[in-house]
């Protein structure tokens, strides 16, 4: 700094005498001092302190890349055997946190474990006696279950029936000239058109495509219908049949939470 403000005088003094520069021993003379302010100990002392600092802030960069390389390595190790140590493997060996949010994405195993820890919370009990009280809400639970399924039985029975079904009605030609003289009355072709099933079908479809073709279209008007019914919020059958099932259980032991109750509750199938 000393030098530097030297330099600058000499310059300032050179011009207020008119001679900055204007013989080569003026312009070396300047040089000269220019140089000296450059070489002088006290900025070699400072250059010498920023390249040391420079030096020391390389080596804690340095150290810092290694460990984090460190780190990223250990992170892609396999575990050892102290660590799989506390690997659950079951609800019962989850914490209340993990087993929450497994419950929340309505997993059925850890809705059953959270209600049977609420029941030894609110009863004060041990786990043995609480897998007791939690036999008796599930009998509960699974009560009328015979009542609540017979439309989709009465579904099933009649979907199956139907599809196996169709097959003699359109192709065997003793169930159809039954069915033909029972039911619909057309004209029996001659019996060289029904030497084969295909003929046969070829005959029956004059009045099988007409049911057949309605019950598609009804059966997709009802899909359509449902989307529309679950788009605007409206429980189908089966979620308002869970949900009635779900009140009668949180009014059956209202000693216990009610959504833990209907949440279990809804979760559970009727097989």
């Amino acid at each position: 700094m000393m030098g530097t403000r030297s330099f600058t005088r000499t310059l300032l003094r050179s011009a207020s005498e008119g001679t900055f520069l204007r013989t080569a021993d003026g312009f070396q003379n300047v040089m000269n001092h220019r140089i000296r302010s450059f070489t002088s100990p006290a900025m070699k002392r400072f250059v010498l302190k920023q390249k040391k600092a420079a030096a020391e802030a390389s080596k804690v960069a340095g150290a810092q890349q290694q460990s984090t390389i460190a780190a990223s390595a250990a992170a892609f190790e396999s575990p050892d055997a102290e660590a799989i140590k506390s690997v659950p493997t079951s609800e019962k060996d989850m914490d209340n946190c993990a087993l929450l949010t497994l419950a929340a994405l309505n997993v059925t195993d850890a809705r059953i474990e959270l209600l049977k820890r609420h029941i030894m919370s609110v009863d004060e009990v041990s786990y043995e006696e609480a897998e007791q009280t939690f036999e008796k809400i599930e009998q509960a639970n699974r009560k009328g279950l015979f009542a609540h399924t017979i439309p989709y039985k009465l579904g099933i029975g009649a979907s199956l029936i139907a599809a196996f079904a169709s097959f003699p009605l359109c192709f065997h030609e003793p169930t159809v000239q039954y069915f033909n003289l029972n039911f619909v009355t057309a004209d029996i072709p001659e019996a060289k058109d029904l030497e084969t099933a295909l003929e046969v079908g070829s005959w029956a479809w004059n009045w099988m495509e007409p049911p057949l073709g309605q019950i598609s279209f009804f059966l997709l008007c009802l899909q359509y219908a449902r989307s529309q019914i679950e788009n605007i919020g409206i429980s189908p059958y089966t979620s308002y049949v869970k949900g009635r099932r779900a009140e009668k259980l949180a009014v059956q032991f209202p000693k216990y939470n009610k959504r833990v109750l209907k949440a279990y509750s809804q979760s559970i199938n009727y097989y």
